[in-house]
């Protein structure tokens, strides 16, 4: 079990290359009661800079999820889809699953930020959504 655990937190702490990455908003949507009337909704601040969304989908996530951020300058909205690609071994079939989508942001300014994310009606999947410095 310990071993696992490892694996998941380097997976978080790097990026495709090896290099760190710094994790600026992160949450993990699995339980209906953090929606509040349908979305998730929360403020946090940005520095000038460029970011980039990841997820951490399963096949039970939201089929569309749609995440909105706002600030004094700043506006982006996207609905991503949920797609799963099938991998084929000798013996059995899996899938892994992303979302597709601009995930690529880029803020002018220091500022805070409102986000939402809204999984139209899904609120039993499960998802994590981080934003990471680019």
């Amino acid at each position: 079990m310990v071993v696992i655990l490892v694996i998941v937190l380097v997976g978080f702490s790097s990026n495709e290359t090896g290099e760190k990455t710094n994790i600026l908003f992160h949450i993990t949507l699995a339980d209906p009661d953090l929606y509040v009337n349908g979305v998730y909704t929360e403020k946090f601040t940005l520095e000038k800079g460029e970011y980039l969304f990841r997820f951490v989908p399963n096949g039970s996530s939201p089929k569309i999820l749609s995440i909105t951020l706002s600030g004094d300058t700043f506006d982006y909205s996207e609905d991503f889809k949920l797609i799963g690609t099938s991998h084929q071994t000798g013996i059995s079939e899996y899938f892994t699953w992303d979302y597709d989508g601009q995930k690529n942001i880029f803020v002018l300014e220091m500022q805070e930020l409102s986000i939402t994310i809204n999984p139209n009606t899904e609120t039993l999947g499960s998802v994590s959504v981080d934003i990471l410095e680019n």
